[in-house]
């Protein structure tokens, strides 16, 4: 295996980022997503079905990965499922996937700074969203590397106030295991909706691969990162919900606007809720910087081929980053967390990735064995997933999502007709 960084090309990313900085940034875009934005509105939908909506979801990333990986490793240029869709199932079904995932997260970056601005100074949530969006594309442009070392820290210090919050709540006098019990009150499309809603916490393996022009070794390091952050994060997941669920059971935690400060507090350990505060914010810190890092990077590789505005392909001669496309998503979401609103913009995201997934399953079937195709069940499992749990986001995230996404598929359209006249 090379372990050393290949020199860029003119126009292209260095590859710089090895096995261990990969998986950090899976981490930290997942854990930073989830855990502090996701369960509450999960268990608003699926009651003592959560646990159930979880693994559903969890089942659906994982195939998800496997494909994602399988195709990453196979072309190795940033973009991921925009370059994957339109390698195997052509042009049109590319653009459409990055159409979902650019709008889809940028959704997600707007979410992820008013998290921070609600948990650091809720009286001026947007002012504050505004000033991290500022400052994590600055530390963006700055180059992958100085990323990586940031979101090092961040997830090894988020990692640390989730244990914190699990053994509080799991050995805590009001921990009760009953309320793991999944009752009648856990209805099939409650289900299905819950799992839909915390897949948006799952979808950050793929930011391991639109990186993948930045990856040592890609065919071998980016299987093997998708798969580990995926696997640790599902472990996290699930300690942290069993743990949450303990004490607060599913009706307090659908009615919580805060569920691990709300845990702390009911499991007796009043003191940590100022330490979760504080790791909620830095874990949203986290989830942005990785978000603007993905969503740019798949900028990048539309603009490259003219889908959008060309002059965002330019990459930075000093610092090796695509500055340009850096910049207009920077701006971008900055405007959305100014306006925005929170758990709207989770349903609506989890709609334009989950489409994003479903051109990468459906690209994946089309890979033979010579080309590492996963097993048959793999894509058709992970493609039907993302379908069904589309269809059961609330009513407004269908409604919104499938509108954008047929605005994209107008656009594409009237340009190639332009073209043609």
């Amino acid at each position: 295996m090379n372990t050393s960084a290949s020199p860029a090309a003119p126009g292209a990313l260095g590859r710089h980022l090895g096995l261990f900085d990969a998986v950090v940034i899976g981490l930290g875009s997942m854990i930073g997503a989830g855990v502090f934005a996701a369960l509450a509105p999960a268990a608003s939908a699926a009651g003592s079905g959560l646990l159930v909506g979880l693994a559903l979801a969890a089942v659906v990333a994982y195939c998800n990965a496997t494909s994602s990986a399988r195709l990453a490793a196979r072309y190795p240029r940033s973009g991921g499922t925009y370059v994957y869709g339109r390698e195997r199932l052509g042009d049109f079904w590319g653009y459409l996937a990055g159409w979902g995932f650019v709008v889809g997260k940028t959704a997600s970056c707007a979410a992820m700074a008013l998290t921070v601005g609600s948990y650091v100074w809720p009286a001026q949530a947007h002012a504050v969203a505004v000033a991290a969006v500022v400052a994590l594309t600055a530390v963006n442009y700055a180059g992958v590397q100085k990323a990586a070392w940031l979101t090092r820290g961040i997830v090894a210090a988020v990692l640390a106030v989730l244990a914190a919050v699990v053994t509080a709540c799991l050995t805590g006098s009001t921990a009760d295991a009953g309320h793991w019990a999944v009752g009648a009150d856990a209805g099939f499309h409650g289900v299905l909706q819950a799992g839909g809603l915390l897949f948006f916490a799952f979808a950050g393996y793929a930011r391991i691969a639109t990186l993948g022009e930045e990856v040592r070794d890609p065919r071998w390091t980016i299987p093997r990162a998708v798969s580990l952050a995926l696997g640790i994060t599902l472990v996290v997941y699930a300690l942290v919900a069993l743990a949450v669920l303990a004490v607060l059971g599913p009706a307090g935690l659908a009615h919580s606007a805060a569920p691990l400060v709300d845990a702390v507090r009911a499991a007796g350990a009043p003191g940590l809720a100022p330490v979760v505060r504080a790791g909620a914010a830095v874990a949203a810190l986290g989830s942005l910087l990785a978000l603007i890092l993905g969503v740019s990077r798949t900028t990048l590789a539309m603009a490259r081929d003219h889908h959008l505005p060309h002059r965002l392909s330019a990459v930075h001669p000093r610092f090796g980053v695509p500055h340009r496309a850096e910049l207009a998503v920077g701006a971008v979401v900055a405007v959305l967390a100014a306006t925005a609103d929170v758990r709207g913009a989770i349903g609506f995201s989890s709609f334009g990735v989950l489409a994003y997934y479903a051109v990468a399953n459906a690209s994946a079937w089309t890979l033979t064995p010579a080309e590492g195709r996963p097993p048959r069940v793999v894509p058709v499992v992970g493609a039907a997933g993302c379908l069904v749990l589309a269809a059961a986001l609330p009513a407004a995230s269908v409604l919104w999502g499938a509108a954008v996404i047929a605005l994209g598929a107008t656009v594409y359209g009237t340009r190639r007709l332009f073209r043609r006249g």
